[in-house]
């Protein structure tokens, strides 16, 4: 049975994200799943990876900033702003002092422009960058506009000449970058040499869970299932595999309208419910309101769709508040004065859940 949610994967090094969705295809059995924003196969932390339905919500989490942190070096440069890649300039360090690193990174908050590294995958012309920099191929790389919302030194070792810091970010800000523009202003070259994300929106890294324990748990289920079926522990070789009970890894499933905090939420009653399923139009006033869209007035820090300022959680429930279903999303409409359905993710009978 297909299973819409999230599962928040804490990403191993040396793995790509897409290298993480090929594991948990294969650990669940499932096709339509994918990862919310590439990971660095060298970083770890929090990757949100979406199944079913669930896949359908990734556009709405450009809002969501990203928190990390990262370890640096100064003292060279490298092809990828990263230990990883190849030296391409040494320098002498003496002379540097803690005052000057913490100097040079206070230019480093709020609304700044930025230069995608030329290993990135960021799209010049129809081609990924990485594409042009293993061709030994140059292009024009415009800066584009990022915004760090904190950006905290946690340590300076003057001995390793290494910093840590933790960082908030918006969508798009490349870490290592930040690493390398550190190094230019001290005149020392700096390269990243470690970087976990701690968050991604709602999600946080003390809340996620390993590919070994998904497939521990995986494991347990097939023990349990095959001795409900009277069968041995092992499988014999060329053994059918057993069929698994439904929600067997549902403790750490979490619900596809769990990272969608900016929106606003409203609930309706089952009769307007199936109407906005089928593709009617509901007036607020027949909602019951329990928040309001975070941005309706306040002003974003960077810019967003304008359907998000007005765009909505619609649920819906019994009348005396049981059943709770989510329907999908909706957004505003000045012209109708009404809700609109921009996705609808509710599956039930009779309904259809792929508009």
């Amino acid at each position: 049975m297909v299973r819409d949610g999230i599962i928040n994967i804490n990403k191993p090094q040396k793995m790509t994200s897409h290298d993480v969705v090929g594991k948990l295809r294969r650990i669940l059995g499932m096709k339509k799943i994918g990862h919310t924003g590439t990971l660095d196969p060298m970083a770890t932390g929090v990757l949100p990876v979406c199944l079913g339905s669930a896949t359908r919500i990734t556009e709405y989490l450009d809002l969501d900033f990203k928190k990390y942190r990262c370890t640096m070096i100064l003292g060279k440069n490298t092809d990828t702003q990263d230990i990883w890649g190849e030296v391409i300039e040494e320098f002498d360090t003496a002379g540097v002092t803690e005052e000057a690193i913490r100097a040079a990174f206070e230019p480093f908050i709020g609304h700044i422009d930025q230069k995608p590294p030329m290993y990135s995958a960021v799209r010049v012309e129809g081609r990924r960058l990485y594409e042009y920099a293993r061709a030994g191929q140059e292009v024009d790389v415009k800066t584009r506009k990022i915004f760090i919302r904190s950006l905290d030194i946690e340590s300076i070792d003057m001995e390793k000449l290494e910093i840590t810091y933790t960082v908030e970010c918006s969508k798009g800000t490349y870490i290592r970058t930040i690493c390398q523009d550190v190094g230019i202003a001290l005149g020392t070259g700096a390269v990243m040499t470690g970087l976990v994300r701690l968050g991604s929106g709602r999600f946080v890294i003390e809340e996620t869970v390993t590919l070994e324990q998904l497939q521990a748990m995986k494991d347990a289920a097939v023990k349990e299932a095959r001795l409900a079926a009277g069968l041995p522990e092992e499988a014999e070789e060329g053994e059918p595999e057993v069929e698994l009970p439904d929600g067997w890894f549902d403790s750490v499933l979490l619900p596809q309208e769990y990272p969608l905090i900016h929106f606003g939420t409203a609930v309706v009653n089952p009769d307007l419910g199936k109407k906005f399923v089928d593709g009617w139009h509901i007036a607020l006033k027949d909602c019951r309101i329990e928040a309001r869209p975070e941005y309706e007035k306040k002003e974003p820090e960077m810019p967003i769709r304008e359907e998000y300022r007005r765009a909505w959680n619609l649920f819906m429930e019994e009348e005396d508040g049981t059943n709770r279903q989510y329907l999908g999303v909706a957004f505003y409409n000045f012209k109708y004065k009404k809700l609109v359905a921009d996705k609808v993710f509710f599956r039930g009978p009779g309904y259809d859940s792929d508009k």
